[in-house]
């Protein structure tokens, strides 16, 4: 296992190795949630490295221990500048010409934007818990939040309504949210690190997103990429837990799109079922990456 970083704009971007970059079979890029969630919580994924595949864990810009921009303009946080970051940092790593990326949530929404541009060293994708559509995202959220207790439905629209839900009222109830359709186990440390650095820094996700997994207000809230799906050609597996915020229906929307697009559904999992369904989760993508290797 090794760290380091690739300076890009002034900025930097944390990674971690764990593994040969070198030899073996196609190496992973790990790409995390939020926008902004930081590397923490996606460390799980890393053990396919197990297998001898090596894996790499980065922070993107804004988070974790990559270079924090708190007094940056919202118009700085893009799609486009998270495509570029993980298209140098490929590069930088010297495996431009053969990896395979793997994202998470958010980071499945940036690996699908990256597929889009038919990369020519791209060998698979794998979507787990993504959207291809942050409106159809938001309804999806809205059904399974009519679903909550009532009393916690109204405190999450009175802070909402009210413009504070930095308050901790409105975080004791998204947890309520989150406990079902997040994470349905005791939350691991690491899973508790991702979240509590967004509370430290929340610019990114705030800045793209909003206050909540479930109140997207920010500058994501139109992003839409369904009718673009179709010129996916990498190999692609969907991955998504039956208590998921990425519904079946979200996920349907994109496995009906990409053609050849595999897609699995973890029965005892919310959103996270690499924490949630371990094991596994990574024999189901060690096999699939195996197909591609």
């Amino acid at each position: 296992m090794s760290e380091g970083t690739m300076t890009r704009d002034g900025n930097e971007t944390w990674y971690r190795i764990v593994g040969d970059l070198s030899s073996g079979p196609t190496p992973v890029m790990i790409c995390h949630g939020g926008p902004g969630g930081a590397h923490d919580y996606c460390e799980p994924i890393a053990n396919l490295s197990r297998n001898g595949r090596a894996c790499v864990l980065y922070d993107q810009v804004g988070c974790g221990k990559s270079t924090h921009l708190p007094d940056a303009p919202a118009d700085f946080w893009t799609v486009q500048l998270f495509k570029d970051e993980l298209v140098d940092l490929t590069r930088h790593l010297g495996i431009a010409d053969r990896y395979a990326v793997i994202g998470q949530s958010w980071g499945g929404m940036l690996g699908m934007e990256h597929a889009i541009d038919r990369p020519a060293g791209l060998r698979a994708l794998v979507v787990a818990d993504s959207p291809a559509s942050i409106p159809l995202w938001v309804a999806e959220a809205n059904r399974l939040r009519a679903d909550l207790p009532a009393d916690v439905q109204e405190t999450l629209t009175k802070h909402e309504t009210d413009g504070t839900t930095d308050s901790p009222e409105y975080e004791a109830a998204t947890r309520v949210f989150y406990d079902r359709h997040v994470c349905r186990v005791p939350w691991p440390d690491y899973v508790e690190r991702s979240f509590a650095q967004i509370a430290d820094d929340p610019t990114v996700y705030h800045t793209m997103n909003g206050p909540s997994e479930f109140f997207c207000i920010g500058s994501l809230k139109d992003w839409d990429i369904t009718d673009q799906l179709h010129e996916i050609t990498a190999p692609t597996l969907l991955i998504s837990g039956r208590y998921d915020e990425a519904t079946p229906h979200i996920v349907e929307q994109i496995h009906s799109r990409i053609p050849g697009a595999q897609w699995r559904i973890f029965e005892e999992s919310s959103h996270m079922p690499h924490v949630e369904e371990q094991e596994d989760f990574l024999e189901t993508v060690e096999a699939f990456l195996k197909t591609v290797d």
